[in-house]
């Protein structure tokens, strides 16, 4: 944009940086990215089969039924708003994201759909078929070897290109409105109220950038339900040891294998005075849930969803031993059809040193028994 110089009027200086053709574009664009969320019908809420007379429900919020197959579409339809409320996304300039695949797809949609171009800088290692999603909705994937460079990647490129780097690791808890306008808290909330216990008592969700785990807990408080929300964390994730150290500049040197989640640092969107609780679950138990999940219910998962299901069922077996009742709802972050080469894969399994066996005797005893094995 060029600086436009003060004008004079009598003893005042007048600044005006007003362009009839970018606000005209700009309000085109936001009514695009709004009809989208209008057309959208809301996720469904499934139930995940357990014995009645257990007197526990458990769901998984549904969000593989978006447009773009994740829980990040909301995520993307956010941060374009805000990006372009805020007059950082213009017509003339590419979206830049540092994403592990999921957002990066819902992202590419968003910028098609506004008609900008788009690049996500992604780690080498990212499924085959999530790079394949974001160059079918017209993004250019960029490659880093290691995932920690991530950032300093999409800024760069923004720099070079004279693009908007989106940066949802910074943005993405103050892009969502916690306070309602059908977030997935508030989803959550509206869909549970026909069933039998319709407050849940936990609420479980994983975490890349930690907006939404930040949303959901926001809201509780906000309402002032008496939910409680956990947060599951894979292996080679350091948000785990960031809230139960107080840590805020707790550092991982590996790179998660769950992708969409887990992180080398403690990222600036992960809120952890929000959370309730946090569980650190074996990426082969993450493995193992989600074959469990397919079994029950016939749906194929993500890993993501597989070590948000670990933990949910882990506190379904507690409130059970303690005669507890009452509801549990998790995500359904995305499909599984995105990681046949990985998480339902046993040649990727073997290459990466995961036995999920053990994983899968304990759910399957425990959905027989009722109860957790030691």
């Amino acid at each position: 944009m060029s600086i436009t110089q003060p004008r004079r009027t009598s003893d005042t200086l007048d600044v005006d940086r007003s362009d009839s053709g970018y606000r005209d574009w700009l309000k085109e664009a936001v009514r695009k990215v709004q009809a989208d969320a209008n057309r959208s019908a809301d996720t469904h809420l499934l139930r995940f089969p357990l014995p009645e007379e257990w007197g526990i429900d458990l769901y998984l919020k549904d969000e593989s039924t978006h447009p773009t197959g994740s829980l990040k579409h909301r995520l993307a339809r956010s941060l374009f708003l805000y990006g372009l409320c805020n007059g950082w996304i213009r017509p003339d300039g590419p979206v830049i994201e540092a994403s592990s695949g999921s957002t990066a797809v819902s992202e590419a949609y968003f910028a098609k759909l506004i008609g900008v171009p788009f690049i996500a800088v992604m780690p080498r290692t990212t499924s085959a078929e999530k790079c394949r999603l974001i160059e079918f909705h017209g993004g250019r994937c960029h490659f880093v070897d290691d995932p920690r460079t991530m950032y300093e990647a999409s800024a760069a490129l923004a720099a070079e290109t004279g693009g908007h780097y989106m940066d949802q690791f910074t943005y993405a808890e103050r892009a969502t409105d916690w306070r309602g306008n059908n977030n997935i808290a508030e989803s959550i909330f509206r869909q549970m109220e026909l069933e039998r216990f319709p407050e849940p008592a936990w609420i479980v969700a994983t975490a890349g950038t930690g907006g939404t785990s930040a949303t959901i807990a926001r809201y509780v408080r906000y309402l002032q339900y008496d939910t409680r929300v956990c947060v599951a964390d894979p292996d080679n994730s350091c948000f785990f040891e960031g809230w139960t150290t107080g840590d805020p500049d707790a550092t991982c040197d590996s790179g998660s294998r769950i992708e969409g989640i887990g992180r080398p640092r403690m990222e600036p969107s992960f809120v952890p005075g929000a959370v309730d609780r946090m569980m650190k679950v074996p990426d082969a138990a993450a493995v193992a849930a989600v074959r469990a999940l397919e079994r029950a219910i016939g749906r194929k998962a993500g890993g993501s969803t597989g070590t948000g299901l670990w933990s949910a069922l882990k506190i379904v077996a507690e409130m059970l031993r303690e005669g507890r009742q009452g509801s549990v709802v998790t995500l359904l972050c995305d499909p599984g059809d995105r990681y046949l080469d990985k998480y339902y894969s046993d040649t990727w399994l073997t290459e990466q040193g995961l036995d999920s066996a053990p994983y899968t005797a304990a759910i399957e005893s425990f959905l027989t028994t009722g109860v957790w094995p030691d």
